[in-house]
Formats: structure tokens, sequence, C-alpha cells
């Protein structure tokens, strides 16, 4: 953890916090700084975000939900490694969930909430030059507005339930994937996703079940290929640290 903050002091509520928790460990094994099989030691990181105990273990029970840690007796909590094929199964599990969730809530969504998704997506894809973050961070806001909306208005608690469990996982995939587009200074995504977003939308307006599901359906699907090509580097370095440890153990025996 040693690339981390010394400190991150968290202000917020308990809930909001162990939160907050979740999302900047799973940043942290995502992008690679902390590698798999890393120990993550609960009075180390109380110390760094600055709480408890309580609202650590809180975060690592949930991230053990989402497969990014193991939680082993008489070992604590062990970080896995995140593979391609883990990534693609994510995008499975998110394509079931979220088509469902789109199907159940046309005719039931809020249209007013729609048309001004749609006016915001058109006005992203109108953008004709993308050159800093703010661009980044308001297609990050309309892209969960959607998926929220979508989850909130399925009629299905548990359906709603589930993929406000996940969609952590979801987003820091996403994330990272919208980072090394901007580190590419290539925006192409980002708009590409926005004119995805809209198919959504209108097939909504529409009340267009058959649809919504398609243009949903195509949306994870595009999304899963920029998820995996933005995480080969730190995969490969895992795996190269596998290989190493084992050549390691064979030259003493």
């Amino acid at each position: 953890m040693a690339a981390a903050p010394e400190f991150e002091v968290l202000k917020c509520c308990r809930g909001l916090r162990r939160q907050a928790i979740v999302q900047s460990l799973l940043a942290d094994v995502v992008h690679g700084r902390l590698r798999a099989g890393a120990h993550l030691v609960t009075q180390e990181l109380a110390k760094r975000f600055g709480v408890s105990h309580t609202p650590i273990r809180e975060a690592l029970i949930a991230l053990a939900g989402v497969g990014v840690i193991d939680l082993l007796p008489n070992r604590g909590a062990v970080v896995r490694r995140i593979t391609q094929k883990e990534v693609r199964e994510v995008c499975q599990v998110r394509r079931a969930l979220e088509c469902e969730a789109v199907r159940s809530a046309c005719g039931r969504i809020d249209l007013a909430e729609l048309h001004t998704l749609a006016g915001d997506l058109r006005r992203l894809m109108a953008v004709q030059s993308a050159t800093d973050g703010r661009f980044i961070e308001e297609a990050r806001v309309v892209d969960n507005r959607l998926h929220d909306l979508v989850a909130e208005s399925c009629g299905n608690d548990l359906l709603a339930k589930e993929i406000g469990r996940l969609k952590t996982l979801f987003r820091v995939f996403r994330d990272v994937a919208w980072e090394h587009e901007e580190a590419c200074n290539d925006f192409h995504r980002l708009t590409e996703e926005a004119r995805e977003h809209l198919a959504i939308v209108e097939a909504l307006l529409a009340g267009d079940r058959k649809a919504a599901v398609r243009a949903m359906a195509r949306h994870i699907c595009s999304g899963v290929r920029y998820w995996c090509r933005a995480m080969p580097a730190r995969l490969a370095g895992a795996s190269r640290d596998k290989k190493e440890s084992r050549h390691r153990k064979r030259s003493r025996t």
C-alpha cells in the first residue's frame, strides 16, 4: 500500500464512508497499486482512512462479495488477481441484470428525467474537442444517472439491489478504461458511449422494450472491449510476477 496516500481521512456518514473505502481500495487493485497476493491489514487501513476498524471490515466484506479479495482463515484479506476472463464474466453478469432492468423499467420510468438525459447526451455528442477532465467528469455523471435511473425504475427491489451491489465494480472498470483513453488523448469512446446511451433513452421514450434491451446489450458488449483493452499492462505485470515467483521457488529446490 506504499503507493497510496498515507492519510485519506474520510469525513462522511458511515454508509458513505464504507463505500468510499471500497471505491478507493478497488481502484488501487485495478490500477495495480495493490498487487495480487497483497495482504490488507485492518489496522493499517484504519490509519490510512482515519476511521475505526468497523467500516474497514465492512468494506473488506463488500470487496470479497464482488470477488476482488479473498477472506482467508488465519491470513485475513488477500487481494485476488483480476484477469481479462473475469472482466468479461463481470460484463456478462452486468448484461443479464441491466437488460432485465431496462426491460422492466420501460413504461415505468420518469419521462421528464429521460428527456433531460437525452438533452445532456446530445450535448456531449456535439462536443468537438474534449481536451480536459471536465468532459470525462460530465460523461461519468450522465452515465451514472442513466444506469441508476433504470435500476431504480425497474420495479424489482432485489434486482435493483444486486445492480447496486456490483455497480462500484462496473464503474471502476469504466473509469480505468476512460483514463486509458484520456492518456492516449483519444476521447472517441466517450462520444460513442453517449451515442449508445442515447439509443437506450430514445427506446425508453418510445416505450419500445425490445429496442431498449437491444440497445443496453449493445452498450455493455461494446464497453467490455474497452475495459479489457485498458487492463492488459496491469494484468501482464501481475502474471509476470506470478511466473517469476514460481521460477524463484523452483530455483531454491
